[in-house]
């Protein structure tokens, strides 16, 4: 008997619910931003849940990725300019803890969190759906926006546009 049409069946049942469940895991815009608690390449720990009452960009990014790199100088200046207001930033690299050297030396000159995703004691938003990509997180802890950065990475308008409008909703002029 001819087991290859139920290996089929199978093989695509099995194909079906792989899907299914990673795209579940994705985190979803207007709902809570999940768990995430990971070990800073400096060697502090980021808990997303202590950084509550801030705008929190999650951004994933490799050392392999042109992308990335060309966001890297966007994010730098977006953090720097408005870190005091209320913004909080992770970069979390999808490489390998065997490209740490790399990840560092990547990352001279930029000021902002860093870490390995895979070093992550919880990490509900799991792997990405394409790097770079950015979440955006209100200060009440929702996610507001997902950014993917293209074949130029994320752009200081981008950000501007989303992010802006969520420090002023958290801090209204005083009148």
């Amino acid at each position: 008997m001819d087991r290859t049409p139920c290996r089929l069946r199978l093989f695509a049942v099995t194909l079906a619910l792989s899907v299914a469940a990673a795209s579940a895991a994705v985190p979803r815009i207007g709902q809570p931003a999940p768990a995430l608690i990971v070990r800073e390449l400096s060697g502090r720990t980021f808990d997303l849940a202590r950084d509550r009452g801030r705008v929190v960009l999650v951004t994933f990014w490799a050392t392999w990725c042109s992308p990335c790199h060309a966001e890297m100088p966007v994010l730098q200046s977006f953090y720097r300019r408005f870190h005091r207001r209320g913004v909080a930033l992770i970069a979390l690299s999808i490489d390998r803890a065997a490209s740490r050297a790399h990840i560092e030396q990547a990352l001279r000159g930029f000021t902002y969190p860093a870490a390995l995703a895979r070093s992550a004691r919880a990490d509900g938003f799991g792997e990405p759906l394409a790097v770079p990509m950015t979440y955006v997180i209100d200060a009440r802890g929702v996610i507001r926006a997902r950014l993917l950065g293209g074949l130029t990475g994320v752009t200081a308008d981008q950000l501007q546009a989303v992010v802006l409008p969520l420090l002023k909703a958290e801090h209204p002029p005083r009148g």
